[in-house]
């Protein structure tokens, strides 16, 4: 296991989940988190702060890891194409999940829940096939 590759990774995904919140949860699609109710989100005066950037990150060296373990029993001709399954399969068993336990058993707006699902769906095999660019096969 090559934890230079991996913290490599960990931080390139975690700049990409930064950029892709930044574009999409806090401007373009910002107005799903004013569906009612909107007494469950924390009051939030800019970005995310550094512990929740350090967390991500974190959670990122985890996924990686996770692609490095399973890597060569994931279906695929080439690494980009691995990276993108590893990501559908991460979404379809961890998100998934999530996201149904969520609108089951939240007071979150049903709106809020299917925007972070197919957020999901596409930035997730994104940051798949990030990790899969950067460590290989």
């Amino acid at each position: 296991m090559k934890i230079g590759k991996i913290l490599i990774a960990a931080l390139a995904v975690s700049l990409f989940g930064m950029i892709i919140a930044g574009i999409t949860c806090g401007w373009l699609f910002n107005w799903v988190y004013k569906l009612e109710p909107i007494n469950v989100w924390k009051p939030m005066d800019g970005p995310p702060g550094l512990a929740f950037q350090i967390g991500s990150f974190l959670l990122n060296v985890v996924l990686a890891i996770v692609y490095v373990l399973l890597r060569k029993g994931i279906p695929g001709k080439n690494k980009l194409t691995k990276g993108l399954i590893f990501g559908l399969c991460v979404w379809a068993v961890g998100m998934l999940p999530g996201m149904f336990s969520t609108y089951a058993f939240m007071t979150v707006a049903t709106g809020v829940v299917i925007y972070w699902t197919i957020l999901g769906l596409v930035e997730i095999p994104l940051k798949g096939v990030i990790i899969a660019a950067i460590y290989g096969e």
